[in-house]
Formats: structure tokens, sequence, C-alpha cells
């Protein structure tokens, strides 16, 4: 007898012209572009904070993460998502669809991806012309700038 609990679901979207993916279980929610409120020196990586559940939440901008243009279009969307300890909010080109994967189509990141993006990148799933990267939302940020986060979350 086989059992379907290997399959998990992802929230597909893009930056640039990739596909991305993270957890749905790290998805809090997908919201409209609003502009964030910009804080004073805020780390360089910090777009500002908005507005979120009575509180305010950090934003940043994976684009420029990745070092793409960052232009916002109507298709802009701001992803909320639970990191355990903190939310912080990310700007995406466009948000895809949640998807349904067998996690044993999900393959490992090659030799050739190393480094940093090693870090960010939790596997790859590949469907007919399309190459979907998972990304560890807890990995994108690093432990210097999550502890930069709370302090600036503390000092509003």
């Amino acid at each position: 007898m086989t059992t379907t609990g290997d399959d998990i679901q992802l929230v597909s979207f893009r930056v640039g012209t990739q596909e991305f993916a993270f957890d749905i279980l790290q998805v809090e929610r997908i919201l409209r572009h609003a502009t964030p409120a910009p804080l004073p020196k805020a780390p360089a990586f910090l777009e500002g904070v908005v507005p979120y559940e009575g509180g305010a939440v950090p934003v940043v901008d994976l684009r420029k993460r990745f070092d793409l243009d960052a232009p916002i279009r109507e298709e802009t969307r701001l992803m909320v998502l639970d990191l355990g300890d903190q939310r912080v909010g990310i700007l995406v080109d466009e948000v895809r669809e949640v998807m349904r994967v067998d996690s044993t189509t999900i393959t490992a990141p090659g030799p050739m991806v190393s480094g940093l993006a090693a870090a960010y990148i939790a596997g790859i799933v590949t469907r007919p012309e399309r190459t979907i990267i998972i990304l560890n939302a807890r990995k994108l940020l690093t432990s210097t700038e999550r502890l930069a986060l709370t302090a600036v979350a503390n000092a509003e």
C-alpha cells in the first residue's frame, strides 16, 4: 500500500525570468504591493516596513537580493513569510500558483550551485519547460540580517 504523505505543497512565484517556490507552510499571506515606510538607519537590504496585523512587518525585495531590476508592476506581490521567530515580507514580481509536488521528484541543487546561492536553495523541481527552484525561507536572511531586523522591529 502506498501513502501520499510524501506530497508537499509549494507556492510558486517569479523573480525576473526565473520561477521559484516556497513551502506553503512558510507562507503566511500574499498581499498586493504597498510601498513600505522607510526606516532610519535600516540595513541596505531592508526596503522598510508595511502595516500587518496590528503591527509592522519588515520588507525585503527579493529581486534586489538577486541583483535584478525591481520595477513595481500590477502583478508585484508581497509574500509574508513565517520564519518561526519572526515574520518578513518578501517582494516578488508575480505569484504564480499553489502546486502539489511529490517530494521524490525534488532534486538537490547540483555541484554548479555553490556559495550563498546553495544556502538559499532547498531543492529543484523540473516540469516540462519549467524549472522551479525551491527556496528555504529561513536561509534567505543571514543570522546577522535577522538580528538587524529584530533590532529595527524593536526600535519602533
